[in-house]
């Protein structure tokens, strides 16, 4: 049986950059497409390799800079045919009292929030959603059951490495495997091993692309049903958006090579794929090897020395 792998791209304005009074314009260039490798880079590496990718796209910033920056957020990735869904980032709904973790409110507020997000989302041009992921991953039991009273029937927001908060649903760490919860179909990202029994998500920036590999290995010996991958708008620029990191710029063309070269093992899917895909399987996350995690703290160092700190 093939692994089906989810390319996750949190595509989102920058908090930091409304606070520092950029307009719209400033904002979206800061976190659609920083430096040239924000995602129309990622939209076109994508078509080359001839791989699928889901978007989870915060419609939330036009309660303040209105619908239009959005719109511009979704037309290209609904254009070069990939997948837009839901994502939540709730503090633009009060900027004068920013919430930042949805599964801090309460869940009549948490489900008026997703209604709206969802309707912004549509009038912005997307299909309705069918996945959700909470922002910064904070959600809980009341997320999951606002989603299913919205008819959202995925949600991708446990995170092992980051629980029990934000990421505050009652499973089990280093559950990697998808579960029925709440009339809910939760797809967690994937995690690997750290020593001392520690876990680490599989994102462009927090792992090297030799881990990645790995898990990717490891889900497919094991015979799980679905690796999770997790990027970000802004992800491949350094700190502030003005160049590119080409660390993680080389990490996300590697990772799409070697997805390419491995479509008939490891073919990458959207949500709307999903169907059918088995709840009751067993997942366990790449267990730790100290050489692989030295590599990467090693690479990391040195790309925040000369990528980040130099700026």
């Amino acid at each position: 049986m093939a692994t089906h792998v989810l390319l996750t791209v949190d595509t989102e304005f920058k908090w930091g950059g409304y606070l520092r009074g950029a307009s719209w314009q400033e904002n979206l260039a800061l976190s659609y497409d920083p430096a040239g490798v924000g995602i129309p880079y990622q939209l076109a590496r994508l078509a080359a390799h001839g791989l699928k990718a889901c978007f989870f796209v915060d419609p939330m910033p036009a309660l303040v800079y209105g619908i239009e920056p959005i719109r511009r957020m979704i037309e290209p990735i609904l254009a070069a045919g990939q997948e837009v869904q839901l994502h939540l980032h709730p503090c633009w709904a009060d900027p004068a009292r920013p919430v930042f973790e949805l599964s801090g409110l309460e869940p009549e507020r948490q489900l008026e929030l997703i209604r709206t997000a969802r309707n912004l989302l549509v009038e912005a041009g997307a299909p309705s959603p069918i996945a959700f992921r909470a922002g910064g991953y904070a959600a809980d039991r009341a997320t999951l059951q606002a989603l299913a009273a919205l008819g959202i029937a995925y949600d991708s927001s446990h995170n092992g490495s980051h629980h029990p908060s934000p990421s505050a649903l009652p499973l089990d760490p280093r559950r990697i495997a998808p579960a029925a919860l709440d009339g809910v179909v939760e797809i967690p990202v994937t995690q690997i091993g750290q020593r001392a029994g520690g876990l680490r998500h599989l994102q462009i920036c927090a792992v090297s692309f030799g881990e990645t590999r790995a898990a990717l290995l490891h889900a497919t010996a094991c015979g799980h049903p679905v690796v999770t991958i997790v990027g970000h708008s802004f992800e491949l620029a350094a700190r502030g958006g003005a160049r590119a990191n080409p660390i993680l710029v080389r990490r996300f063309e590697k990772l799409c090579g070697f997805l390419a070269g491995h479509r008939e093992t490891l073919p990458t899917a959207r949500f709307a794929d999903l169907a059918g895909l088995p709840l009751d399987s067993e997942a366990t996350p790449l267990p730790a090897r100290t050489v692989r995690t030295a590599a990467r703290i090693a690479q990391q160092m040195w790309g925040t020395a000369v990528y980040e700190r130099a700026l």
